[in-house]
């Protein structure tokens, strides 16, 4: 018997239907897998089976009986949703956030060392070892997501779901959810998850549900499906090479470079360069120091240098305003918290950069207008409404609001962050175009990812990263991932292709 059984479900706002008859079931003991494009319709259903909205027509029940209609009723039957978006206290400690709403008591007084000990258990159990009595605030927002995913399993959950969970965690941290998952399935437990990482998806799910404009289109054993024919599931056709053919430069004139660069706690030796025409990537592992030297570069945190050059000029290192106006642009990995204003217009998004503001204090409107409209044209922004606000697009959407924004300025270093998290296949595609045409165009770029497809699949060349150091370098047919990690990860040996920086060479 199915835990759960969606029939012809259906959701629609208004006149817009989201999803269009949903027939879905969920086994006991099983790992279902949501894809497909943002807008597609996973967290519409994923909301329903949470009780945090309810369909339109159709009926679901869980555990043989009418699924519950509301969040509260949803995790009384064990229903417990992981969101991409956290539901965390962050001035409470780990154990009180872990037991966020179901505090154990000892009489009139919560059992604090009660709660420390089975949330440090919980979290132990996904690999992490963050202090229970700390402050959230204080710790990474890798951390944060170990945490609301140990909040989950500690709710003695029978089905989970999960939207987007891997988004902020390095591949070890993953690899240590995808084990604990594997324990809850094996003792009977239920997972529905959504992710755009494909690999993840064939590794750790039993099933897959392919959705496309609010439809499931494909619904297969994970086994039985590639990669590929998933992602051209979820587009509806035939896709070509995701990434762009590489043209490299040759013999590039440098336009940043930056000798032993430090700022303090994260980044303690970094030398680089990137020139025009150029496209460099730089992988690491998680805490590498990746995102801390690139917001130094740009001002955004203090740092020293021994030299920094800019378009074969020494000079010291910017503040951020000046970094801007030499024509330094850092597209940052956090949207959300960083890049947008997401209750505000498109149109006030983009003015932030782009010149549409006036020499006084107000914005003038006709040309933010003119430039909103250029630039939903230009980046393929889908948006049905072009006062609409940043925060209501999908995914893919708001990262090319970001990337416009970002560009508005016409700067000749674009330094992209992280640029396709939590964007579906069909926006990375864009995504990456957008990038290799600024390369064509004599544009500087470099490009932080996690996805170290991305890294091989877009970069000339490749600097790694491991504790707070520039440690090798990597170009041409010599860019591969085995290599990648060797340099991440410290292996002790000497690697082919690599041109050791500083003292890494071992």
């Amino acid at each position: 018997m199915a835990l759960l059984s969606l029939k012809e479900v259906t959701k629609s706002y208004g006149q817009v239907a989201v999803l269009k008859g949903i027939d879905l079931d969920v086994e006991p003991g099983e790992v279902l897998a949501l894809v497909g494009e943002n807008g597609a319709g996973k967290s519409t259903l994923m909301r329903i089976i949470a009780g945090l909205a309810q369909q339109t027509a159709g009926t679901a029940s869980f555990d043989d009986v009418s699924a519950p209609t509301s969040l509260v009723g949803a995790e009384a039957a064990g229903i417990i949703m992981v969101h991409q978006e956290f539901c965390l206290a962050p001035h409470l400690t780990v154990a009180e956030n872990v037991f966020l709403g179901r505090e154990v008591r000892k009489g009139p007084f919560t059992d604090t060392k009660i709660m420390q000990r089975l949330a440090k258990e919980s979290l132990a159990r996904l690999g992490s070892s963050a202090n229970p009595r700390a402050k959230l605030k204080d710790l990474p927002v890798s951390d944060w997501q170990l945490i609301e995913l140990a909040k989950a399993f500690a709710r003695n959950p029978r089905l989970v779901l999960m939207d987007e969970p891997t988004a902020v965690l390095s591949g070890t941290e993953a690899e240590r959810l995808f084990e604990r998952v594997r324990e809850f399935r094996a003792a009977g437990g239920s997972v529905i998850f959504t992710s755009h990482r494909l690999d993840e998806v064939k590794e750790i799910a039993d099933r897959v549900a392919v959705l496309r404009d609010g439809q499931i289109v494909r619904l297969e054993r994970a086994s039985q499906l590639s990669e590929s024919q998933m992602a051209e599931a979820m587009v509806g056709r035939p896709l070509a090479e995701i990434f762009p053919a590489k043209c490299p430069p040759v013999n590039p004139v440098e336009v940043l470079g930056i000798n032993n660069l430090a700022s303090r706690g994260f980044v303690s030796e970094a030398t680089l360069s990137v020139g025009q025409g150029e496209i460099l990537g730089v992988a690491g592992l998680v805490g590498s120091g990746r995102t801390e030297l690139f917001e130094a570069i740009c001002g955004l945190r203090s740092a020293t240098c021994v030299e920094f050059r800019l378009n074969g000029t020494v000079r010291k290192l910017p503040a951020a305003r000046e970094a801007w106006q030499l024509g330094i642009a850092y597209l940052t990995e956090d949207r959300k918290a960083k890049g947008l204003l997401l209750g505000k217009p498109l149109a006030v998004n983009l003015a932030l950069t782009s010149g549409a503001l006036s020499g006084r204090t107000w914005i003038d409107k006709k040309a933010e207008r003119a430039k909103l409209l250029d630039a939903v044209s230009a980046y393929d922004i889908r948006t049905g409404d072009i006062d609409t606000t940043a925060g209501s697009l999908s995914g893919g959407n708001q990262q090319k609001v970001l990337i416009a924004k970002t560009l508005a300025s016409d700067p000749n270093v674009v330094i992209f962050d992280e640029p396709t998290r939590g964007v579906d296949i069909g926006a990375k595609q864009q995504i990456y175009k957008i990038i290799a045409d600024l390369a064509s165009r004599g544009k500087a770029i470099v490009v932080v990812s996690s996805e170290m497809q991305e890294v091989v699949g877009l970069a000339h060349r490749v600097v790694v990263m491991r504790k707070g150091k520039a440690v090798g370098e990597l170009s041409g047919d010599g860019i591969n991932e085995g290599e990648i990690i060797r340099l991440a990860m410290g292996v002790q040996e000497e690697l082919d292709n690599v041109r050791y920086i500083g003292n890494a060479r071992r």
